[in-house]
Order: C-alpha cells, then structure tokens, then sequence
C-alpha cells in the first residue's frame, strides 16, 4: 500500500489564486517563460523558472536560486500564502474543451518512490534533476505537484465526485489559457477518514508528469513529495513530438528514399497532418506533410523497443540522422502536443532546414507495461493535459515533531540571515529564505 498523507503547508490566499497559478516551469524555455512573467507579474512561474528574470547569468547559477528564494520568502510575508493549522486531504479538478478529471492532492512517502511502488517511466536529465534539487535546496520545500495515475479505483473515483459535488470550492478559477481549476478542501474528520481508507486499496502508483520534481525531492531529504493522484481512466496523454535541427549531411529528397526501407512513405501536401493510429507518424519536411506507417514486421515484441517512439529512435533518428542519445543531442528539441502541429511547421520553417516528426499518442497501458517491467521510456515519450498549477501550494521539507509547522518568519531570524533580526522587511524587499519549521531535537522530516 502506498504511503498517502495528507497536506500541510503554505496554502495560496484565494484572493490571489488565479494570478498566481502557473503552469510547471518545464512547459516554457526561458524567452517564453519571460514573456509570460512580463504579462502576468505575480505568475508563480517568477519563482519557478526564475532564470527568466536573470538573462545575464547562467540559467543554473546559485544567484538564480537564491532570487526564488527570495520571491517565495517576500510572497509569504506580504500575505500572498497562509500556513496551515492542520493537514488535509485537497481535491483538485481541471476542466478544458469537455474534458473533466479530479484528483486527490496529497503527499506521498519519497520511500515509495525509492522503492519502486511509485512506479517511473522515463529516465531523468541529469541537468534538469540538478536543477530542481538546487531550487528545493534553496527554497527548502517542493512547489509543483507530481502528477500520479493509478488504475481505476471505483470507491475513490466515486468519493471524490460525492465529496466535490456537495462541498464549497476553495478556489474555482479559469486560466488564461481557458483550463478551469476548482480546488476543495476535505473538512470533516469522518470524510478524511473515507478517504484514507479508499486510499489503502491503491497500489502502485505510476509518475504521469513529473519525473524531475520526483527525483529531486527523493534527494534532497524530504520525507514525502507533494502530488496530485488522479485514476488513468480520467488522464488524457497527447501527443509528444521532435524537432530535428539538421539531416545529419542528406539531402531531403536522399532522407526520404532511406525512410521507405522501414516505412511506406505516402505524401500529404502542405495541410499539418496527425497520426491517427499505433505505428503510424507524421513527417514535416521541406515545406511538406508526409504519412509514414511501419512496415510488416519491423515492430518489436517488448515493451520499449514496441513503442512507437522507440521505433522513430531505432530506425530513424539513430541511423539515419545519427542522433544516439536523445537525451543530450541538441540538434532534438520535444514540442508537447498542446502547443499544436502548427509549431512543429514554425520551428522547421523558422530554420529553413530540419524536420518535425509527429507522433501517435502512447496509452496508459504502454506506459504501465514499461514501468511495472521496472524499465524506462525513451525521454519525453508523454504529454498530459491538462496540467495542474504550481504555487497553489507549498511544501516545507521540514515539519516539528508534531507535524506543525512553525509560525516563524524571516524577519524573525531565518538561518542564513545577518543583521536582520527583529526588522521586518518590506513586501517588496528580498527574504533570504522561506520561513523555517522548528529545528529543535527530534525534528522529522515529513508527515
């Protein structure tokens, strides 16, 4: 069974949910993710991809985390977030173009995902877990949810729609990008309970989106990761695609000609064009669409090598274009499939050279083939819309010995703080970190 508590921590104020919400950092290089703070200035993504706010210094030097640090710090003492008296289990739906999913909002034990019963898909950029430890560390707690997904559960599936039908939303607000987010709080001590024991038949749990944030907090001390859990049969995963920058040396028209050894090539004029199938890809070339579908069997009976993205890598992206390590060649960017096969065509366009291919959406059943196998995608193999909002809450690594946290704040001698004890700081002034939960002798870390 997993190790499912609920949350306590700093919670957004509701007055300020809506303008403070953001998508996970990892949706924005760094160019988009500064027009996105110029457009909206309180978007927690300030503190979440805070490099975008320092263009002169290197995305992953120390200033840059010391700056969210900073932010966090000033947002709590100007009132932004409130500390929570005692934890609760959080319900959290997300609404876009007729789709509906509810999750549960809680914490989950990092032992489990160590163990291998939070069950991971892919494998981590060593660059990008680096990142996310310095920004905890710096921060001291975790600030965007780990998505989770378990199979279909019918007595938690049903209870989270009983409870959110009949109870006041904390928050319900609808994103600039059209996504609404309605967020309840469990109250009453008898649904808590309803709640932790529907909870005791859910095993495993999958990583859905998140594979960095989970990683990092596995590493950084915590005892438990703040997610959201939602059942598989609600996720909608998309399409997740590449970029190539180069053809490695060919000729298009000598690309193409190679690519009918393995698939049968069928053109399809200047209209963007998706997959509508297993095995079935789209090529963007040369101002042009093309439908690729394997041939008779070229598909592998594994788990991995069967997937369709690995069948791009092995018999297109390795041998043809000569890109072996997907992970660090940057001649490959990924474009998750909400953006559209629109920005595949720019981005090949914008070069002049290159070429997109678009991909057939994995199921949930391929990833829990891979992962219950205890092996890994290729990177950046899915893409789940919609997407939960970070900053809504915040998760302190450290909680007393009574599993509450401590009402100190920075002006009252934050470690690391010199020459600023007893002298409030300005809103608008930098805190040197967030406020801090007792240190005393029997400290433990999580719930």
């Amino acid at each position: 069974m997993a190790d499912v508590q609920p949350f306590l921590g700093y919670l957004v104020r509701p007055e300020h949910a809506s303008e403070v919400a953001a998508l996970p950092y990892d949706v924005f290089s760094r160019d988009e993710a500064a027009l996105e703070i110029a457009a909206h200035p309180q978007s927690f993504l300030r503190i979440d991809k805070p490099c975008a706010l320092l263009p002169e210094l290197d995305e992953y030097d120390p200033r840059v985390y010391e700056l969210a640090a900073e932010l966090l710090a000033a947002d709590i003492q100007a009132g932004v977030y409130t500390l929570e008296e005692t934890p609760h289990y959080y319900l959290y739906a997300l609404e876009q173009e007729g789709h509906r999913q509810i999750g549960l909002l809680a914490t989950v034990a990092t032992d489990d995902y160590r163990s291998g019963l939070v069950r991971r898909h892919e494998n981590t950029r060593a660059k990008k877990r680096r990142d996310r430890i310095a920004h905890i560390k710096a921060l001291e707690a975790q600030t965007g949810p780990v998505l989770l997904a378990y199979r279909p559960q019918p007595s938690l599936d049903s209870l989270m729609a009983r409870y959110a039908e009949g109870a006041e939303p904390l928050f319900d607000f609808v994103a600039p990008d059209g996504v609404r987010h309605t967020i309840w709080r469990v109250e009453k001590e008898t649904s808590e309970k309803a709640f932790a024991e529907a909870l005791e038949t859910i095993e495993p749990l999958y990583i859905a989106d998140g594979h960095h944030r989970a990683a990092a907090a596995a590493e950084t001390g915590g005892a438990y990761f703040l997610a959201i859990l939602f059942s598989a049969g609600q996720l909608r995963i998309l399409d997740y695609n590449r970029v190539i920058a180069s053809l490695n040396g060919l000729e298009p028209r000598e690309l193409l000609c190679r690519i009918e050894e393995d698939f049968e090539l069928e053109p399809a004029g200047t209209h963007a064009l998706r997959p509508t199938q297993r095995g079935e890809f789209s090529l963007y070339l040369s101002g042009a669409w093309y439908r690729l579908r394997i041939r008779e069997g070229r598909r592998a009976h594994d788990a991995v090598a069967g997937l369709d993205v690995s069948l791009l890598h092995d018999r297109l992206l390795a041998p043809l274009l000569g890109i072996t390590d997907p992970r660090q060649d940057p001649r490959i960017s990924y474009v998750g499939g909400g953006r559209g096969l629109g920005e595949l065509q720019r981005r090949v366009d914008a070069r002049g050279d290159g070429a997109a291919w678009a991909l057939f959406p994995c199921s949930f059943e391929e990833l829990c083939a891979v992962a219950d196998e205890g092996r890994l995608m290729p990177p950046k193999s899915t893409w789940f819309e919609p997407k939960p909002r970070s900053g809504l809450f915040i998760h302190p690594l450290s909680l007393a010995e009574d599993g509450r946290l401590s009402r100190q704040t920075p002006a009252q001698g934050t470690p690391g703080t010199q020459g600023t004890q007893g002298t409030p700081a300005p809103a608008q002034a930098p805190a040197q970190s967030l406020p801090r939960p007792s240190t005393t002798q029997g400290t433990r870390d999580g719930l």
